[in-house]
């Protein structure tokens, strides 16, 4: 299954169930997995762990040396899930510092030139559309989508069932269920479609509109309205993992 004119280096581990089409090259260290197809032209470089039923398409550059400057050539990693889907031009990095790595769940879609910097955090069932991109550092919680053409900061975190718009400029950490978009990017309400795509039931998400108005529309500063989104619905899940959120954002939350 593995094409006359792609390169295996003898140190890559690749299944006897995988696929690797013309002119892929994958290099020592990296790990492919059943089922797992490079389609062409594509780039794999280790330390790199692929799950199994990942398809990436032509042009992907998959665990390539950090970019950060203050990389000096220490081991360093990549791991990813299964049945991800990589399209044209991908961009993955490994992490910085010595046994660091950057991390990709399962079921994700990156469309077109999508890059994911070194030691991110991508969680599973995210959608990033064409040139979605993180710097640094960056953590995705699941279920999040993050629209074209939008850039995310180093150290920001996006909760999950997030949605961001495209074009946006992502300075801050965007709370999880809700919707970001501008730029500089604005929490614009709750994901009410995606929550309902989920399944989530119509008292959780009358909890959550709740509490966008108290985080947003209220009077209240942030520590404020956590206060009284953990008295007044400390019972709902979500509504507790929103307050656990922002309390230990580093960067802040978008207002």
């Amino acid at each position: 299954m593995i094409h006359p004119t792609a390169i295996v280096d003898p140190a890559a581990e690749v299944h006897s169930g995988a696929r690797i089409g013309p002119y892929c090259i994958v290099g020592p260290g990296a790990t492919i997995g059943e089922d797992t197809e490079l389609q062409h032209h594509v780039t794999v470089m280790g330390p790199a762990i692929i799950g199994r039923g990942n398809l990436f398409y032509a042009y992907s550059s998959i665990g390539q040396r950090t970019q950060d400057l203050k990389y000096a050539g220490e081991p360093t990693h990549l791991e990813i899930g299964d049945g991800n889907t990589f399209r044209e031009f991908c961009t993955v990095n490994r992490g910085t510092l010595p046994g660091a790595k950057t991390v990709i769940g399962s079921g994700g879609n990156f469309l077109s030139y999508a890059h994911i910097a070194h030691d991110c955090t991508v969680g599973s069932n995210v959608i990033f559309s064409n040139n979605g991109t993180l710097a640094g550092h960056v953590g995705v919680g699941d279920h999040v989508i993050i629209g074209g053409l939008t850039a995310i900061h180093q150290f920001c975190r996006v909760g999950r069932h997030a949605i961001i718009g495209g074009c946006s400029k992502i300075v801050q950490d965007v709370p999880p269920f809700f919707i970001a978009d501008g730029n500089p990017a604005e929490i614009r309400g709750v994901n009410l479609i995606g929550l309902e795509r989920a399944g989530f039931p119509a008292e959780t998400v009358r909890a959550l509109k709740e509490a966008y108005r108290i985080l947003y529309r209220g009077k209240h500063n942030v520590k404020q309205a956590v206060e009284v989104l953990q008295k007044e619905f400390g019972t709902v899940l979500e509504i507790a993992e929103l307050c656990t959120f922002i309390e230990s954002s580093r960067r802040g939350i978008i207002r």
